[in-house]
């Protein structure tokens, strides 16, 4: 049986997780990979949140339309079926996608899916995106670039 479906907690408008995008993130519960140091343990039980069924999800992407450009999962790759049919319904409606997972690779039926992918489990000796040593990688997936120079504080948006 393919479950079509999962948890979440009551979507968040992001302004930094995704450059240059206004995102509607979404943070699937029943996370199993359990990272050392995870600041989100809240995630780890699946029974946590809010089902997300596509009535709901639906929901969601029509009162934002408009006022975001993207949708940003936190996790959900463990459920591919469920995230798919959740990334096809964001695309029919105009939007970018995104992925964080702690996996550093992902199915390629996601990744077809996805405009953004950040890999990589958190290490608190190497630390996010923002720090130059980190194991973490944010990629703009239609051109190969790593954008982790975007999450740096010295980094400034040219108009």
């Amino acid at each position: 049986m393919v479950v079509m479906t999962f948890n979440s907690f009551a979507p968040q408008i992001c302004f930094q997780e995704v450059p240059d995008e206004v995102s509607l993130a979404f943070t699937i519960t029943g996370c199993p990979l359990r990272c050392q140091g995870c600041h989100s343990q809240d995630t780890w039980d699946p029974e946590t949140g809010i089902q997300l069924n596509n009535d709901n999800f639906q929901h969601y992407l029509t009162r934002y339309q408009g006022l975001v450009s993207c949708v940003l999962f936190f996790g959900g790759e463990w459920n591919p079926a469920a995230l798919l049919d959740k990334l096809s319904l964001a695309k029919k409606h105009g939007l970018k996608t995104c992925l964080y997972t702690g996996k550093t690779n992902v199915s390629q039926h996601l990744i077809a899916q996805l405009d953004y992918l950040k890999t990589g489990a958190w290490r608190p000796n190497q630390g996010g995106l923002e720090k130059e040593k980190t194991n973490q990688r944010f990629i703009e997936l239609a051109t190969g670039n790593l954008l982790n120079f975007k999450f740096r504080e010295h980094h400034h948006a040219i108009s």
